[in-house]
């Protein structure tokens, strides 16, 4: 029976490195573990330059990176001609099934949409089954509308919990002291939807495939945010299509938005319903359970 186990558990990962190499080759980089204090540190630069923050605010200090690094966990970086393009950082949690926490990834300024972060994902996912790991966890700002789509849709994360404020006002640029209001998601690496998604096959949810909803929130006619009815089995829930462009320019009607997706989106959540999906045209899709 272990050996059994171990065959099943290596072919998982194999076939996981195959669809992590096919990722990084269409995205044009290298991805390697970070082997020096200097590759930290230019991981780390790099960090804060994604996030618009001063060095001395870098979102993961250099020295962090190292320790996380020397100790055993995924802190990896993704090259381009020789170039770091990519960070990826995430660290084994004290569960005893080994889950591993996806801390932060990102992307240089300029490359975003080519690829380079969903390579990133899938060597994390190749990486943590070769070390035994099937769950991987990691949070999102759920009003990033292409953050979402491209955890759920893309990487056919699942949705556990709505976090308000989870790691208090945060100062860098993209943030913009906005509340930091998170999804904390899971990733089964073995689900058959999960590794659909990996070779190809994105969890892109269909509406039509559900029976009709209640719209829970949507965008106004001034762009503010509309909530409506919570009452029907399955609910819609618009974003607006950029929340970074209005913290820039609007930071109370950003407000407006985190608020009003905290007491629509959070409470629905928190009432027993879950998230089954996210559409192209950013609108997650919500069922609620049955009373038991």
């Amino acid at each position: 029976m272990r050996s059994q186990v171990s065959s099943v558990a290596d072919a998982a990962a194999t076939r996981a490195g195959t669809a992590a190499a096919v990722a990084a080759e269409r995205a044009g980089v290298d991805i390697r573990e970070l082997d020096t204090a200097l590759a930290a540190k230019h991981a780390a630069e790099l960090l804060s330059r994604i996030w618009l923050a001063p060095p001395e605010s870098a979102p993961v200090s250099s020295d962090l990176l190292w320790a996380l690094r020397h100790v055993g966990n995924y802190v990896v970086g993704a090259y381009a001609g020789g170039r770091l393009v990519g960070v990826s950082v995430a660290f084994f949690t004290g569960d005893r099934q080994r889950q591993l926490h996806s801390h932060i990834s990102g992307v240089a300024p300029g490359l975003q949409g080519r690829g380079v972060g969903y390579a990133l994902k899938l060597h994390q996912r190749s990486w943590a089954l070769w070390h035994g790991v099937e769950r991987v966890s990691w949070t999102v700002d759920p009003l990033v509308r292409r953050n979402v789509f491209f955890n759920l849709a893309k990487l056919a994360a699942e949705v556990v919990a709505y976090l308000p404020n989870f790691y208090g006002a945060m100062a860098d640029g993209l943030n913009a002291h906005d509340q930091s209001d998170r999804l904390s998601l899971e990733w089964s690496l073995t689900d058959e939807r999960v590794v659909a998604a990996c070779e190809g096959t994105p969890a892109i949810l269909d509406p039509a495939t559900l029976p009709p909803g209640s719209l829970l929130l949507d965008v106004g006619p001034t762009g503010a945010p509309v909530a409506g009815a919570a009452d029907a089995a399955v609910l819609v829930c618009r974003l607006p299509a950029d929340i970074l462009a209005i913290r820039a320019t609007d930071p109370a009607l950003a407000r407006a938005w985190r608020l009003a997706l905290r007491d629509t989106l959070g409470d629905a959540l928190r009432d027993g319903c879950h998230v089954v999906g996210v559409t192209r045209d950013g609108c997650y899709l919500l069922r609620r359970e049955p009373a038991s």
